[in-house]
This record gives C-alpha cells, sequence and structure tokens, in this order.
C-alpha cells in the first residue's frame, strides 16, 4: 500500500526522469529541474508544478483489506495528479524563447517515451503489467492555462499540462477484527 509520501514521490519521479534524460545535453546541471511553484522558481530551468489533485474516476477501491491476523486496513483511494511544466532561460533576450523551447520540446519527447511508471519503484516500465501510473498531455483551452498560471505582475510563460495517475493514497486507518474460532450447529426437525 502506498503511503502519503506517494503524491510527492510521484513528483519527484517525474523531476528524476527529466534529469536523467535531459542533463547534460539540454541542461548542465540537473539541480536546474525541480518541484516549484511557478511564482517561486529560485535557480530552477525546468519547473514541474503540481496544481491540481483529483480523485481517480477509473479507480475506486470499496472494500476493507485484511492486514495481519486481527486486522483489517480501510481501502486507498486513487488519485489524479496534474502538473504544469514550465521553461525559465537564464539566457540572453534574443536566444531566450528558442532556449525554452528547446528545454520544453525535449520535456515533452522525454515524458511521451517513458509514459508508464511503475507504481512500486515509479520507475519507467515498456509493457503494462497490472496497474501502471501513466503520463498524458492534457490539452486545454488557453484561459485556462492562464488561470492556473496566476502569478500575479508576471506574464504567462509557456508551458505544458501533464496528469498522472491513478496514484494509490493507502489508508492508515485499520479496524480490529475478532476471528471466528468456535460455531455451534443446531438441527431442528
Amino acid at each position: 500500500m502506498a503511503s502519503y509520501t506517494v503524491i510527492a514521490d510521484v513528483g519527484n519521479a517525474i523531476v528524476e526522469l527529466l534529469r536523467e534524460h535531459m542533463v547534460p545535453e539540454v541542461i548542465l546541471n540537473p539541480e536546474a529541474i525541480g518541484l516549484c511553484n511557478p511564482e517561486d522558481k529560485g535557480d530552477f530551468l525546468l519547473g514541474v508544478h503540481l496544481y491540481d489533485m483529483r480523485p481517480s474516476e477509473v479507480y475506486r477501491n470499496s472494500g476493507r483489506v485484511a492486514y495481519g491476523i486481527s486486522q483489517q486496513k480501510y481501502p486507498s483511494t486513487y488519485w489524479t495528479l496534474n502538473y504544469m511544466i514550465t521553461a525559465y532561460s537564464n539566457g540572453d533576450v534574443k536566444l531566450k524563447a528558442a532556449e525554452e523551447q528547446k528545454i520544453l520540446g525535449r520535456a515533452m519527447q522525454v515524458l511521451a517515451d517513458y509514459s508508464r511508471l511503475d507504481p512500486e519503484t515509479l520507475k519507467p516500465v515498456e509493457a503494462i503489467t497490472g496497474t501502471v501510473i501513466q503520463l498524458e498531455f492534457l490539452s486545454m483551452p488557453t484561459d485556462d492555462k492562464m488561470k492556473i498560471w496566476s502569478v500575479p505582475n508576471k506574464a504567462y510563460r509557456l508551458s505544458f499540462y501533464l496528469t498522472a495517475g491513478p496514484v494509490e493514497l493507502g489508508s492508515a486507518k485499520t479496524l480490529e477484527v475478532k476471528r471466528v474460532v468456535d460455531v455451534d450447529f443446531a438441527v431442528q426437525e
């Protein structure tokens, strides 16, 4: 069962995937790719921002699961995570737009090529064997993108949007249960 850290773990897995396939060809320093809020990007050249989490519309678990001999664990919940991925160039004004487009192009290529993550290891997998965390690009109107950006006094930056799911968030709640140890049958005519 996935612990409460799974939300951060998925974001970090996306960052690690981008670092593995973009450094040093496109971005020299792996620390220039990371999780960040668009209004507080720090020194990042490529920021991954979790802007929305929703219960999965596909996966739902309703029953408790046996957990040891005398306990049952409450069911996991499944979530869809939505990310905005934005490039931030520190280059010369003449080259800035082209550099940001190159960074975004490579990031899109990496996430399209490695679009399935194993839910246990959060590493890319080729074939679908059981449940996987699927990374898919989101298509949305420009107005919606502007609302997500919503950084005061800053112009919208070219970004792309990604969804990851289903992500299992295991329950920490358990229920003590008593097992049947004796049965008495009576037969009447």
